[in-house]
């Protein structure tokens, strides 16, 4: 059963990083102490450094080959659970399309692991949470984030292609028209030779067309690798995890010097990545962007059917007792930044995705330490 002084505990890790954030948003509405270029300045250094450095600082210092292989399953089961009863939604329903099968993958399987969860659940569940999310962190980071920037990339491919055949058919110099009131009894040789060459120019652009699909897989496996080249999270993640495995396989020590140049700037990224998330809900014009109606489908995929998908893998895969219940609350945890990050560049139900971190944080304690209560029951 939990105590008074538990929940005392979970409230005093989680309730600073609130601080954060309500601060954050009381200086851009209220008290005017920053401009959209500024705010736009704090974000850039908390993506290109803070958060980096965080995960670098998280990952290095715990130890890869105590890994739970159960619970790492049973986060990759519940993906691909979502991912292909998604799939089978948008093929078979007319609702359904590819922006929803990126949507509701980002909404419901991935959460905020390691702003949010890593304080959170260590106050829950001690430093051992802090080695087991950082697994999942690790995954996150370099699997479905890109699976997800992968996903983007292909349904923006096929909007450029399909922009292209309709304005290949819109100027199409072989297009014919017939009059069914003007048909003629006659085919006079001039028109056979016109019809050859219509059906000749159909065949060379059908030709044309699917070289263009064919180019275009190659063309969106170059563009996410450039754009994860470019973003320090993989690095930070790759480099983080390469050197925990030289590190506790050799017992060696990071050098002082390095260590402290690290620290020094990840020790403040928690702090600025909830000041951040702050100055971003100051600066949209509505916390729920998305209407009553989506706000709610939204809230449900990202803490109802998430958590209970994945309360049905780690059950498969043999997960157990505390180990269970970490998995379910960690899945509860609100919504993910990086997806919307993407939603937003590429257009890609950006509003549904903001209402989920903005809402989804503003909610997310009681939520959590509902689920932490009643699995401890």
């Amino acid at each position: 059963m939990i105590s008074a002084a538990d929940v005392l505990r979970v409230l005093t890790a989680t309730v600073p990083l609130y601080v954060a954030m309500i601060v954050a948003y009381a200086s851009v509405r209220w008290m005017k102490l920053f401009t959209p270029e500024q705010c736009s300045g704090i974000n850039r250094y908390v993506a290109m450094f803070a958060i980096p450095l965080l995960s670098f600082d998280m990952i290095s210092r715990n130890n890869p080959y105590q890994m739970n292989v159960r619970l790492v399953a049973s986060d990759m089961l519940q993906k691909f659970i979502v991912l292909l009863a998604l799939a089978a939604w948008v093929k078979l329903s007319s609702r359904g399309n590819f922006d929803w099968l990126v949507t509701g993958f980002s909404l419901s399987t991935l959460p905020n692991t390691l702003v949010v969860g890593i304080p959170l659940l260590k106050a829950m569940y001690g430093d051992s949470a802090v080695t087991l999310l950082v697994q999942i962190v690790v995954l996150q980071s370099m699997v479905w984030n890109t699976l997800v920037m992968l996903l983007m990339e292909i349904r923006a491919a096929k909007v450029a292609v399909a922009n292209d055949e309709r304005s290949d058919t819109s100027v199409s110099p072989g297009t014919v028209q017939v009059d069914s009131e003007a048909q003629t009894p006659e085919i006079t040789e001039g028109e056979v030779d016109g019809q050859r060459v219509h059906n000749q120019t159909a065949s060379v652009e059908t030709n044309a067309t699917n070289s263009r699909q064919k180019s275009t897989g190659g063309i969106v496996l170059v563009v996410v690798m450039k754009k994860l080249l470019r973003n320090p999270n993989t690095y930070s993640s790759m480099f983080g995890l390469i050197w925990a495995l030289i590190s506790f396989r050799f017992n060696l020590a990071m050098p002082k010097v390095i260590e402290k140049s690290i620290s020094i700037l990840s020790d403040g990224g928690l702090g600025m990545a909830m000041f951040s998330l702050g100055l971003f809900m100051a600066s949209q014009p509505k916390i729920a962007a998305c209407g009553k109606r989506m706000t709610a489908i939204a809230l449900a995929a990202r803490f109802l059917a998430g958590p209970a998908v994945m309360a049905l893998s780690a059950i498969a895969v043999g997960l157990r007792s505390s180990l269970l219940k970490f998995a379910i609350v960690q899945a509860a945890l609100p919504q993910g930044i990086v997806p919307f990050v993407f939603a937003k560049e590429y257009n890609v139900k950006a509003n549904i995705l903001s209402t989920g971190v903005i809402v989804g944080m503003l909610i997310a304690l009681p939520i959590t330490l509902a689920y932490y209560t009643l699995l401890d029951l």
